[in-house]
């Protein structure tokens, strides 16, 4: 486009030379011919548009914004026609607490009311990225600056509406995903009615008062001491229960023992023993005297 203004001025100046004296003809001949050439050149590249890879372009003559998109690659189109390059590829908003680590310079997480009525600071990620058939009505809606216009003020109302479902416990523990998949459901509706497509939202850090996060730490501690103690209770009633089987089960014994055991039974139980005795490579049997008990000596070598 710079080429074909610089060709029409060039033409202008060259047919305005040539109204001027005689020996200036070939002078204004010469400028003439220059203007032209660049009116040719510059026409030339202004028909060729070339978008790059992961984004797609949106044409727009005298203000009016097509319908019709650029794909990637190079495009013959109107020389007249401005075309803007809109970015397909997944875009990230972070808003943090951090400096310089969000899309904004200094503090820019969101602080929200719960409904315990405390103040949680929230370090959020957006990942977001524009419907390629949509972006002419975005374009055309919005601009350009959609993620000032819509994706930084939309997520940050959405968290703070929701956030006041949830008390300041519930967001640090045990509710951060269901407050995470709501948040995100109620933003991805509203960027599908603009043209976005919400693909996830990170909760990043949830930050508490110090005096509420202390107190939060001490009864998930608290809570934590108390299921040991029931698991070590639990464990020592096993014990005990355990000792009882087995004591009362040495009782049956001994009882059934006590009842069933007679002479011939102990004198059966003694041939038994004597038998085990005499055929022991390690000792030898002597049975002395009449009574029912043997004495046994040991006949193994020291």
């Amino acid at each position: 486009m710079v080429l074909f203004i610089l060709g029409i001025i060039a033409l202008i100046t060259g047919i305005f030379i040539l109204k001027q004296k005689e020996e200036l003809h070939k002078l204004g001949r010469g400028v003439r011919s220059v203007g032209v050439v660049f009116i040719v050149i510059g026409a030339l590249t202004a028909c060729v548009k070339q978008i790059d890879a992961g984004q797609i372009g949106v044409s727009s003559l005298f203000g009016k914004v097509s319908n019709e998109v650029l794909t990637p690659g190079l495009n013959f189109i109107n020389p007249l026609v401005n075309v803007y390059n809109v970015d397909i590829k997944t875009l990230n908003y972070t808003m943090s607490g951090v400096h310089n680590e969000g899309e904004k310079e200094g503090d820019d997480a969101i602080r929200v009311l719960t409904s315990d009525g405390l103040e949680v600071t929230i370090d959020l990620t957006v990942l977001y990225r524009v419907v390629g058939t949509e972006a002419p009505r975005l374009i055309r809606e919005t601009g350009l600056d959609y993620k000032d216009k819509i994706v930084r003020p939309l997520t940050r109302t959405k968290i703070r509406d929701n956030a006041v479902y949830f008390t300041a416990i519930d967001l640090y523990s045990t509710k951060r995903d269901q407050f995470q998949n709501r948040i995100f459901t109620s933003i991805e509706a509203d960027f599908k009615k603009r043209g976005l497509i919400l693909e996830q939202l990170l909760l990043r850090n949830i930050t508490l008062p110090n005096n509420v996060k202390t107190s939060i730490e001490e009864k998930i501690k608290a809570e934590q001491d108390a299921q040991k103690m029931e698991f070590v209770l639990q464990k020592e009633k096993q014990e005990a229960e355990r000792k009882r089987v087995e004591a009362q089960g040495i009782a049956d014994y001994q009882r059934i023992i006590s009842t069933g055991l007679n002479d011939k039974q102990l004198q059966y139980e003694q041939i038994q023993m004597m038998k085990g005795l005499i055929t022991s490579p390690n000792s030898k049997v002597i049975v002395m005297g009449k009574g029912n008990t043997p004495v046994i000596l040991d006949s193994k070598d020291k």
